[in-house]
């Protein structure tokens, strides 16, 4: 722990988040971010969540059942609902222990048994909403909880009544992927290579796997033998979209996870693929044009409304799946990258709409709600043992 926060104390915080990487890397980084004040740190989350790679070393994972309430079958309801409420007691023994000055939640079900234990015991709360539409779980606790951090300048789904509680810090990616925000775009010209990376999510997407190789094969000559294509797809598809690039004589490197993504990105001119809100936000703090073709099937759309920012900056292109065609898809592509000084335009405009101080102003808003200095001063005298030393959970 190198850094110190601003009161110099040290506190105790939770961070509760959903199992999917969404949830969790805006989490890890303001771990990350709290651990560099000096601060304990705590997480809670589900089995899947607890396995997902990238956790801070340092960072102790608290797994608690996460019911879900949805559906139209009552005994879904009941089940979901004990779950929740077993999750919530255990959170409540969690804080009797670790004792923290703030909950902070980053939705998905596995957050809500710990806000709701938090908020019964008047443990000071912060939700992150990391989509451009507030995601159920934080809609839910929207009236309960003390603050609200967005990605977002316009959110939807969220209730007017709550807008004195929205504070807009953007969506904190990781460390190495913030490294490479201050490094130039890299060099297009008209005889270069034109590098394009192509992803669509952990599990990749078929629809990129079907539409990508037959739309770079209809740019113009002029790009077109200048391809050099990254892309990462499903097991069961990687063979056929191979055999596609071959039979269009474009050079492509394929495979089902890239572990230094962020090595990709800082090599590529372009990237083609979905518009989580962990996707858009690495492009943004990096400063990448892409072309996005929004999960259709995205709870309340969300990933659509993720597109706007960027899209209305003139930094991505958007296409609907049930448009996403190759011929679309090549045309959208000469119109961002035609010549090298539209796609360099297009990089920049990304690169502005990036928030790069998001994990930093998150851990600000957190740390403002985690508790007067001498009450904390107060109550970790009260851990000190006889032997002197702290007594951590």
């Amino acid at each position: 722990m190198s850094a110190q926060s601003a009161s110099g104390v040290s506190r105790h915080f939770v961070l509760a988040a959903g199992g999917t990487g969404g949830h969790l890397i805006p989490a890890f980084a303001l771990a990350a971010e709290l651990e560099r004040r000096g601060h304990h740190v705590a997480l809670i989350t589900d089995a899947r969540g607890a396995a997902i790679p990238g956790k801070p070393a340092t960072l102790t994972a608290h797994v608690l059942p996460a019911g879900r309430l949805q559906g139209r079958n009552p005994l879904s309801w009941v089940k979901g609902l004990r779950a929740i409420l077993e999750g919530r007691r255990m959170a409540l023994r969690l804080f009797e222990s670790f004792q923290p000055s703030a909950v902070v939640g980053f939705g998905g079900y596995p957050a809500l048994p710990a806000l709701l234990a938090a908020t019964a015991e008047k443990i000071p709360t912060v939700i992150h909403e990391q989509n451009a539409v507030l995601g159920r779980v934080n809609r839910f606790l929207a009236g309960r909880v003390n603050a609200i951090a967005t990605a977002y300048r316009e959110i939807d789904r969220l209730a007017d009544k709550h807008a004195a509680k929205v504070h807009l810090v953007g969506n904190p990616v990781r460390d190495d992927v913030l490294r490479l925000r201050d490094l130039p775009f890299p060099a297009f010209t008209s005889e270069g290579l034109f590098r394009v990376l192509v992803t669509g999510g952990s599990q990749g997407a078929r629809v990129l796997s079907e539409v990508v190789p037959d739309g770079l094969s209809m740019l113009p000559p002029a790009l077109c033998s200048r391809l050099q294509v990254t892309q990462q797809c499903r097991p069961e598809d990687i063979d056929a979209v191979r055999a596609r690039y071959a039979s269009h004589g474009i050079p492509a490197e394929l495979g089902t996870y890239f572990e230094n993504m962020s090595e990709r990105l800082a090599d590529a001119h372009l990237f083609i693929g979905r518009a989580g809100a962990s996707t858009i936000a690495e492009l943004t703090a990096v400063g990448r044009p892409a072309i996005l073709v929004p999960l259709p099937i995205a709870t309340d759309d969300h990933q659509a409304a993720n597109t706007r920012e960027i899209v209305s900056a003139g930094g991505a292109r958007s296409i609907r799946q049930d448009n996403f065609t190759a011929v679309e898809l090549a045309k959208q592509i000469q119109a961002i990258a035609q010549h090298p000084e539209t796609l360099a335009n297009a990089a920049h405009a990304a690169w502005n709409c990036g928030y790069p101080n998001a994990a930093s102003d998150l851990a600000d808003l957190v740390e403002g709600f985690g508790g007067a200095p001498l009450m904390d001063v107060i109550r970790l005298a009260g851990q000190v043992s006889a032997s002197g030393q702290e007594a951590v959970a």
